[in-house]
């Protein structure tokens, strides 16, 4: 299997994710400081409140940029690891397309959508959106990312990745582009009946993808040509 991946722009992301994170434990501490120290003077209680306030949303900034570039694994790893062992008709580009995890085999273009949470992931019909259950909700609020539109942000990447495919020279109705979401904690339980999304838990992204390649397979050269990355 060939893998590309954006070293620069990973390197460049976890040193963010450290500054927003430093920045945030520093505003915090001067937001506390000034709240019970000063807690008489109206001025400085509205700007220790903007300060815990804005620390806050600062240190989430912070987990975001850790979550996706910082702490190993990382997603990128993750997803490359649960490739391992597929042959060269699969390459796998990480943030080096408009897609983040854009992944072509002979099963299709797909755009890959890691999601790390654990508990249960369960899709809700009623509301046409994944929901978590489960999990410590102190890591939910400070050192995990939160669930968010697995749905929605899916049908947003599809759109990108058939923009993306047309703007290079693909043609859509060949290449068969979809895509997937993967759960790549160990500790997940996944009830997605009745979800619109492809899924699937990446301990089994490999043998999913082998047996999707079976099927009609497209002309994995001529996609990994017209993209046009090269080592």
């Amino acid at each position: 299997m060939k893998i590309y991946s954006n070293d620069k722009l990973i390197k460049r992301n976890h040193r963010l994710g450290n500054i927003f994170s430093i920045s945030a434990l520093v505003i915090l501490g001067v937001g506390m400081y000034l709240s019970y120290k000063m807690a008489t003077d109206l001025t400085k209680v509205i700007i220790s409140y903007a300060c815990l306030i804005g620390g806050f949303l600062i240190f989430q900034m912070g987990t975001f940029f850790l979550n996706r570039w910082g702490r190993s694994p990382r997603p990128d790893e993750i997803l490359s690891q649960s490739l391992k062992g597929l042959d060269d008709k699969y390459t796998l580009y990480h943030y080096m397309t408009p897609l983040s995890h854009l992944l072509v085999g002979p099963g299709g273009v797909a755009v890959l959508l890691p999601y790390g949470q654990k508990g249960i992931l369960r899709y809700d019909e009623n509301k046409k959106e994944w929901k978590q259950y489960g999990g410590n909700w102190f890591l939910k609020v400070f050192g995990q990312e939160g669930l968010g539109r697995p749905t929605s942000e899916a049908k947003y990447n599809q759109e990108d990745l058939e923009r993306y495919l047309s703007r290079i020279g693909a043609d859509i109705n060949t290449v068969k582009p979809f895509t997937l979401l993967v759960f790549t904690n160990d500790d997940v339980k996944i009830e997605g009946k009745g979800s619109p999304v492809e899924f699937v838990a990446a301990a089994k992204l490999k043998d999913y993808l082998r047996k999707k390649g079976k099927e009609n397979p497209i002309d994995v050269e001529r996609v990994v040509e017209l993209i046009g990355i090269k080592e």
